[in-house]
């Protein structure tokens, strides 16, 4: 029986937050070690295999369309591809392949079936696989499952609130829903946030009162430091500082004591000193690779390099939970019902996001 708390308030939150530092590192680093191996860091590699010309309008996101980055748009991957990237990983020490398509959602189809035939390759060479492809609906779900799916990657951003300053073509709501469409399988799921978008600590703790309080909490947080990128509506937001970036990974890891809490982006601007400090604060994943989607990442001998340094394992797969059985295609349960399902476009306006596309359009 599990005594995790689900009835967190912000205010409890916040006062975690606020805990002196050193008391806090304390009890997070008590946590920690009751439901972890505190050496052991779980390695996963993030792969776009869609990158670009995403029609919402994440302010954080040089992928959106609306917004001139340097972002070079590519069309889906092949499962070819796919595998070589897979292996490659492997034999770096990543145990889990996350991969990443600018889609607000999954539509069924040729795409959606070219990418379940990515999740089945990928199972079968022994790697968690996940995915994060937008939206989905409990059917779409379902299908992930039956390849091999692992995990699927849904990230709330930020609170309720302040996700209305970032984002303006999607609902909250539609988020909780993915969340809970995946729910219904045996998929884990991963979600969290970015800190460094211009929110208050009060949004920090309140995206965490609506991950903690989820009924199981995720099975992994990530928790992404904005990398700002030139031409998106955040590009002048100023790094997140080291403290936050601890100060967050221990409040995280205290209210989610038995989640993977995942040092995502924002990584190459943390020195080796400042990512120990997470990583005994709590944090026991990261993204290995070059790069995050698009942003860019420590190189994966920098990272085994530090691992050795701190005397830190790369965890193996499946020890949270057990390797799923691929279902192959024609053996599926589940077949596309051709959905088009009415998530949400809110569509209020956002200033910084209306300047950024207005940019954009003058220097096409």
């Amino acid at each position: 029986m599990s005594a995790t708390k689900h009835n967190w308030t912000k205010e409890e939150i916040l006062e975690i937050y606020n805990t002196p530092l050193m008391e806090l590192l304390y009890d997070a680093a008590t946590i920690h070690r009751k439901h972890h191996d505190p050496n052991t860091v779980q390695v996963s590699t993030l792969l776009s295999i869609k990158t670009g010309g995403c029609p919402e309008d994440c302010g954080y996101c040089p992928q959106a369309a609306r917004y001139h980055t340097d972002v070079e748009g590519n069309d889906l991957m092949s499962v070819q591809q796919v595998k070589a990237q897979a292996l490659r990983a492997k034999s770096s020490g990543s145990s889990r392949v996350c991969m990443g398509a600018a889609w607000r959602n999954v539509k069924d189809g040729e795409e959606f079936d070219q990418v379940l035939e990515m999740v089945r390759t990928i199972n079968k060479l022994d790697m968690e696989v996940c995915c994060t492809l937008g939206m989905i609906t409990e059917n779409q779900a379902q299908r992930l499952a039956e390849a091999g799916l692992y995990a699927y990657n849904h990230n709330l951003d930020s609170s309720e609130e302040y996700y209305k300053e970032v984002i303006s073509t999607r609902g909250y709501e539609d988020r909780l829903e993915t969340i809970d469409n995946v729910r219904k399988t045996n998929v884990t799921v991963c979600s969290g946030g970015i800190i460094g978008m211009g929110e208050k600590t009060e949004d920090r703790a309140g995206m965490l009162v609506a991950l903690s309080t989820l009924n199981p909490q995720p099975e992994s947080v990530p928790i992404n430091a904005l990398v700002a990128v030139e031409g998106t509506p955040l590009e002048d937001q100023k790094p997140v500082s080291i403290w936050d970036m601890v100060r967050m990974v221990a409040t995280t890891r205290i209210v989610m004591p038995e989640t993977q809490v995942r040092l995502s982006a924002g990584r190459t601007e943390m020195t080796r000193e400042g990512q120990a400090m997470c990583f005994f604060a709590g944090a026991n994943s990261i993204f290995a690779g070059d790069k995050l989607l698009t942003t860019p990442n420590p190189d994966v001998n920098e990272d085994m390099e530090m691992f050795k340094l701190l005397g830190l394992n790369p965890q193996k797969p499946f020890i949270k939970k057990m390797q799923p059985e691929t279902v192959e295609a024609q053996n599926s349960q589940y077949q596309a019902l051709g959905e088009k399902p009415k998530w949400t476009r809110p569509e209020h306006t956002i200033e910084r996001n209306e300047e950024a596309k207005q940019k954009a359009k003058a220097l096409k």
